[in-house]
C-alpha cells in the first residue's frame, strides 16, 4: 500500500479537499494517508508555510494547488513505480521500506537531539565558560578549594598566564605586562612583584600562571582573555540563533578565514614569534606583548564568526533529521 504524506495546518480549507479528492481515489488507488502539520515543527512551517497543502507519494511532491487529476496521475504514477521496484526485488527498496516500519530506541533519541541540540549546545558552553567565572566569585567569598578545582581543570585547557587574563573584584580587570604598553593601568609586575616575566623561558612564568590573586588585585578568571572572548561569543551567537528562530545564514568560510582566523592568527603568532629570541628574526619581527583589547577583539572575533559558519550547517542537518523523523513517526501512528 503506498504511504501518502499530506503536509497541513489547522483550519485550512484546500486540505480539506485534498483529503476529499484522496479519499475518492482510494479504491482506485489504495493508500494509507498520513497527515504531518507543519506547525508541529518551525523548519517545517519555514518550508511549506505558503505551499501548504503540500502532498508527497513516493518520490513525488505536489504543492497547492492541487488537483483531481494531479493527484490521480501521481497516485498511478507511484504505484506504478512502486509495483516496478517490488518485481525487480530491489535490496534498497526493501531495506528502506522495513526500516520505515518499525521505530527504535535509537529513533527516538536522535529525534530528541535533532529538536534540543541548540539547547544543549548552549547549556554546554554556558557551563564552559561559566565555571572560569565562578572561580573568582568562589574565591573572593572564600571558598579556595572548589574554586583552585577549577582553575586545576581547565589549567590543561589554557596557559591561565595572569598577565593574560582578565581579573574580577579588584582594582583592575587586567594586569598586562609592561612591554604591552597599555597606559594608565599597574602592570602585572607592579601589581604582583613576579620579576623577569619578557623571558618565555624563565620559571617566573609558572608562577604568573599558578597566580589566581589577592583581595586587592583581585581574582583570576580560569581562562585567559582570548579563550575568555572566544567562548562568550560563541555562547552570545547560540542564544542570538536560537531567539531568531535559527534562521540565520551560515557565514561564508572566506569571510569566515579573512574575518575570524586572520586576526587571531596574525595577533597570536606573531606574538608567539617575537619572543622566542631568535637573533635572525628580531630585525624582521622585533618583540611584542598583546595587549587585553587585541586578544579580547580577535578572539571575539574568532568564536563569533566560527559559531555563524558552523551553526546554520548544523542546523541545516538537524533539520533533515527532524522532518525524517515526523514522517517516519506519523507514518507508523497511522499504520496502527
Amino acid at each position: 500500500m503506498l504511504n501518502v504524506t499530506l503536509y497541513t495546518r489547522k483550519a485550512c480549507k484546500l486540505c480539506d479537499e485534498v483529503k476529499a479528492d484522496l479519499n475518492q481515489l482510494q479504491s482506485q488507488y489504495p493508500h494509507r494517508l498520513v497527515e504531518v502539520d507543519i506547525s508541529s515543527d518551525y523548519t517545517l512551517t519555514a518550508k511549506y508555510d505558503i505551499d501548504i497543502p503540500v502532498v508527497e507519494i513516493g518520490p513525488y511532491t505536489l504543492k497547492a494547488p492541487i488537483t483531481h487529476q494531479k493527484l490521480q496521475m501521481t497516485l498511478g504514477a507511484a504505484s506504478d513505480r512502486k509495483n516496478q521496484l517490488e518485481q525487480v526485488g530491489d535490496p534498497q527498496y526493501r531495506m528502506r521500506i522495513e526500516k520505515g516500519k518499525t521505530l527504535t530506541t535509537g529513533d527516538r533519541v536522535s529525534y530528541w537531539i535533532a529538536k534540543r541540540y541548540l539547547l544543549m549546545l548552549n547549556l554546554f558552553m554556558l557551563f564552559y565558560v561559566g565555571l572560569p567565572f565562578l572561580a573568582p566569585t568562589l574565591m573572593k567569598l572564600g571558598a579556595e578549594l572548589p574554586a583552585k578545582a577549577i582553575y586545576r581543570m581547565y589549567s590543561p585547557l589554557c596557559h591561565q598566564f595572569g598577565f593574560r587574563s582578565f581579573f574580577l573584584y579588584g582594582e583592575q580587570a587586567f594586569y598586562p605586562l609592561a612591554e604591552a604598553n597599555v597606559s594608565g593601568v599597574k602592570t602585572f609586575e607592579q601589581a604582583t612583584g613576579i620579576p623577569n616575566l619578557n623571558d618565555p623561558s624563565s620559571y617566573t612564568r609558572f608562577q604568573a600562571r599558578a597566580y589566581t590573586g589577592d583581595e586587592t588585585v583581585g581574582y583570576k578568571i580560569a581562562l585567559c582573555e582570548r579563550d575568555a572572548a572566544i567562548y562568550l561569543a560563541i555562547l552570545i551567537f547560540g542564544v542570538v540563533f536560537g531567539l531568531t528562530g535559527r534562521r540565520i545564514s551560515s557565514l561564508h568560510w572566506v569571510l569566515w578565514i579573512l574575518i575570524g582566523l586572520v586576526p587571531i592568527g596574525l595577533d597570536g603568532f606573531s606574538q608567539l614569534f617575537s619572543q622566542f629570541n631568535w637573533a635572525w628574526l628580531a630585525s624582521t619581527l622585533p618583540y611584542r606583548e598583546s595587549t587585553p583589547f587585541l586578544r579580547a577583539l580577535t578572539g571575539a572575533l574568532f568564536g563569533l564568526t566560527t559559531a555563524w559558519f558552523a551553526y546554520p550547517s548544523i542546523e541545516e542537518s538537524m533539520s533533515e533529521t527532524r522532518q525524517y523523523y515526523i514522517k517516519k513517526f506519523a507514518v507508523n501512528r497511522a499504520s496502527e
